[in-house]
């Protein structure tokens, strides 16, 4: 075992720990968390959370704090005509 994610549950490839920003969703909210320690295969890309990670995940979304704010602009797909 190379660290605590262990090999990738998908593919076998080696997982690594790395800080990512990831797009959280919760109570309909979209929520970006910066700097979350995060197993990232090697081989899949395929990410892996520590249960104290998702709990700490958790607590933020459903926390009222928020470090600063960012415009995101929304588009819809319009599926071409055949």
């Amino acid at each position: 075992m190379n660290s605590q994610y262990g090999d990738c549950y998908y593919c076998g490839g080696e997982v690594l720990e790395r800080e990512v920003d990831l797009e959280f969703r919760w109570g309909g909210r979209l929520f970006i968390i910066e700097s979350v320690p995060t197993g990232v295969c090697q081989q899949c890309g395929e990410r892996f959370f520590t249960a104290v990670v998702s709990e700490e995940l958790d607590r933020l979304a459903k926390s009222s704090q928020v470090d600063r704010l960012i415009e995101v602009p929304v588009k819809v797909f319009q599926k071409a005509a055949a």
